[in-house]
């Protein structure tokens, strides 16, 4: 059984999340964080677990439709948002501000884990979930059991149109430079798409 911070702050982001998500960007976004979560235990990186949570679950919600910035990039979109979630759910202002941080970096050049250890896992799951990155990271047997408790219901080839999207109408950003990066060929050689 999978254990979620059973706190005010993350209950309420996986509510966000059940209602705005698809069913595949929701497991998406639950799978990264306990493939994160997988990673820092097995790399003893201590990291605030309502934080990251929260910022997992939130790290895509700007590639909905309720929350698409036609101007900014879904990141930096989904990372304003965190911010306002986690000061509505009582959070400080810094707190609240990590999130934004965490969710803007996850898709930024990578971050050391003695930096920022939250962005720095995050950055891992989603490189995981998404095209396969760092393999060797997750035994097949893990593999399995997530995939069978949190199936990808076509989350590659949803992914993908989401950033062709965003590269579409946001040409400078880095979903832009991820699709010119041959992320539509990643995204479909990555084992967890087989």
């Amino acid at each position: 059984m999978d254990v979620f911070p059973q706190t005010p702050a993350g209950t309420a982001a996986l509510s966000v999340a059940a209602r705005f998500y698809s069913p595949a960007l929701l497991n998406h976004c639950v799978r990264s964080y306990l493939w994160g979560a997988m990673y820092g235990a097995a790399h003893g990186i201590a990291f605030d677990d309502e934080l990251y949570y929260v910022s997992a679950l939130l790290h895509d919600i700007a590639l909905t439709d309720a929350f698409d910035s036609h101007r900014v990039a879904f990141e930096e979109a989904g990372g304003d948002l965190a911010w306002v979630f986690g000061v509505a759910a009582g959070w400080p202002a810094d707190r609240a501000a990590r999130a934004t941080e965490i969710i803007v970096l996850h898709m930024r050049d990578d971050v050391s884990s003695s930096a920022d250890p939250e962005s720095h896992i995050l950055q891992v799951a989603t490189g995981w979930d998404v095209v396969g990155r760092r393999p060797e990271e997750f035994p097949a047997e893990a593999r399995a059991e997530m995939l069978a408790r949190y199936p990808r219901l076509g989350f590659g080839d949803e992914f993908l149109a989401c950033f062709e999207d965003q590269a579409r109408r946001k040409p400078g950003s880095a979903a832009a430079a991820s699709i010119a990066n041959n992320a539509a060929g990643r995204i479909k050689t990555n084992p967890l798409e087989g």
